[in-house]
């Protein structure tokens, strides 16, 4: 009986530790195929779910400018088997933004900085718009006229538009969309001229960068100046972090956490977010709380000052 007992312990404790080691994670991203946080999404997608111990599944979920897919992961139970990836605007503009939105971004914990870079302004190279003055010359010609895309209503490409339009006393047509991926397909196809969005578009799609909304030109684009070199204190950082639900266990976060670290440490990653174009900014959790909440304030005195928030 002592030995069927055992046997029988030691098949139980076999079996939970395979269930275990098998156990399917899923990566929520709130945006479409082909933007610029799905790319991260895969890009660390193999190492990620190796230091998880466990299937890490990507599911794209998104609409209403990320909010959809961020609702869901708030939903979620909080046990670390939903994760949510995320670019900033889901969290630090959509529940300042909207007047009914779905969530509060205190509803979700952060785990961990990902990338940051600054968000740029970009042109297929056809239009012939080089400059901040290009772009001031054409909407003056042309009052509330000219198209820009976004990637969605109260998206950081939104805002940084609002901020330059402002800026140069001009009005141009806002055309959002489900986005970055579906913008630049837009653009290709003549219906918009400009986005402002993830730097690493510029180079994947053959764009021509007007400018960066930082204090700084970037490294991997040193010929683009900085907004403040053509005239406008204008600074958007455009970030992207992994997010779990509100009342996640603090040792399921830190293990998540421990996980993000070594993954953003590995040469494959490191590799290939380099050859992206997505710089990696990695915050442990509690510096990345810190930063979220910081950036949350930020974006709710903009959006306040500037008249945006949706009607109720």
């Amino acid at each position: 009986m002592r030995k069927a007992s055992l046997l029988a312990v030691c098949a139980a404790a076999c079996l939970a530790w395979a269930q275990a080691a098998q156990a399917q994670i899923q990566l929520i991203i709130p945006w479409p195929a082909g933007g610029g946080t799905d790319i991260i999404g895969r890009l660390i997608q193999p190492v990620f779910s190796e230091e998880l111990g466990g299937q890490l599944v990507i599911r794209n979920v998104g609409g209403a400018t990320g909010t959809i897919g961020t609702a869901e992961v708030a939903r979620s139970k909080p046990d670390g088997a939903t994760l949510l990836l995320t670019s900033m605007a889901a969290i630090a503009i959509q529940p300042s933004f909207r007047a009914n939105a779905p969530y509060r971004a205190d509803q979700l914990t952060p785990v961990c900085l990902v990338a940051e870079a600054p968000a740029t302004l970009m042109t297929p190279k056809e239009t012939g718009i080089r400059t901040i003055a290009d772009i001031q010359a054409r909407a003056r010609a042309n009052p509330g006229q000219l198209p820009y895309a976004s990637g969605g209503v109260g998206g950081i490409g939104h805002l940084a538009m609002t901020g330059l339009l402002r800026a140069l006393n001009v009005e141009m047509n806002h055309i959002p969309f489900r986005g970055s991926g579906d913008s630049v397909l837009a653009m290709q196809a003549g219906t918009v001229l400009m986005l402002t969005a993830e730097a690493n578009l510029v180079q994947q799609y053959g764009l021509h960068a007007i400018g960066v909304f930082a204090e700084q030109r970037s490294p991997d684009m040193p010929a683009t100046p900085t907004m403040r070199e053509q005239g406008h204190d204008l600074v958007y950082p455009l970030w992207t972090g992994i997010f779990a639900p509100a009342g996640t266990p603090e040792e399921t976060v830190a293990r998540l956490d421990l996980a993000c670290a070594r993954t953003l440490r590995t040469p494959s990653v490191v590799e290939g977010m380099t050859r992206a174009a997505h710089p990696i900014r990695y915050l442990d959790r509690r510096a990345f709380g810190d930063y979220v909440r910081a950036e949350v304030v930020k974006y709710a005195e903009l959006i306040r000052v500037s008249g945006l928030r949706q009607a109720d």
